[in-house]
């Protein structure tokens, strides 16, 4: 049996140093960052995206798989009126 992922829009932002994103904790004395995911904390190394998952959690994606997984995602302007 195949299945195919669920088109989802995701949030995520390329993390390259201490500052970059909130849910990155530096540790070992600020020599390394670490993330919290569900599953426990992940080490996180510049380049790497950092994407927030459907239910608010947050977790790393190397480059590779995350240009191999995901594509940039056109958002529609929405024009507003005003009286």
């Amino acid at each position: 049996m195949q299945f195919r992922k669920k088109p989802v829009v995701i949030e995520a932002t390329q993390w390259f140093k201490d500052g970059d994103h909130p849910a990155v904790r530096m540790t070992n004395g600020g020599k390394d960052p670490i993330i919290q995911t569900l599953e426990g904390p992940h080490f996180v190394t510049p380049g790497d995206w950092i994407i927030t998952g459907v239910k608010g959690e947050h977790y790393p994606c190397k480059p590779d798989i995350f240009e191999a997984t995901y594509e940039p995602v056109e958002v529609a302007f929405e024009h507003k009126s005003y009286p």
